[in-house]
């Protein structure tokens, strides 16, 4: 019988400036396959490029997906930074997105996986701001890492693998911003493990 995958998030879930194919879900579905999984019944992405945590509240209530899905996916915070939100309402809208994704995982926190939000400040696109920009996503990321501890969800740094991309550009799309096709598929490799953790369950 094959699982229902939920990706929530914004332009890094969507893989904006490549095809949806090379996407994390999708490549992370993938990896998943050449393991043994017969792979999802269906992937749903609730996400848009430019969204903040607001507008993903916003999106779900929209589009009201229909649990419970085997996996949920949780990557959300780069657009809040970019447009100088206080941190104090991405802890607070967070928790509620992270409460949501529980929620469509059936109640099941092990089902729910949270991704880092990457550092952008090493691609020609953040360069000239490349410090602050490090900065101040430590200090989004170390909140939902906190959140999801509190909560006892797996949380999975990408941040660190994403500074791959400041000295190999086969790692940047395009648009001299967004990972290319290859950079997801490492955050999909960093999410296999436990991926195939939570449907082995």
């Amino acid at each position: 019988m094959k699982s229902k995958y939920l990706a929530l998030g914004d332009s890094y879930t969507i893989g904006e400036a490549v095809p949806l194919t090379e996407s994390f879900p999708h490549q992370l579905e993938k990896l998943l396959k050449t393991s043994g999984f017969e792979g999802f019944d269906s992937i749903q992405i609730i996400a848009v490029t430019g969204w903040t945590t607001d507008e993903l509240i916003a999106g779900i209530e929209e589009k009201k997906p229909a649990g419970p899905f085997d996996l949920v996916t949780l990557l959300i915070g780069v657009n809040n930074q970019y447009r100088g939100y206080p941190t104090d309402q991405y802890r607070k809208e967070f928790e509620i997105l992270l409460n949501q994704a529980i929620s469509f995982a059936g109640g099941k926190k092990d089902r729910v996986l949270v991704v880092s939000i990457p550092d952008y400040g090493v691609t020609p696109f953040g360069a000239e701001k490349a410090e602050t920009i490090n900065r101040e996503l430590r200090v989004y990321n170390q909140i939902n890492q906190e959140l999801s501890a509190g909560y006892g969800v797996e949380w999975t740094d990408i941040f660190e693998i994403s500074k791959q991309a400041k000295d190999n550009p086969e790692f940047i799309a395009g648009d001299r911003l967004h990972p290319s096709g290859k950079m997801y598929g490492l955050w999909a490799e960093a999410l296999l493990p436990k991926a195939r953790k939570v449907l082995n369950s």
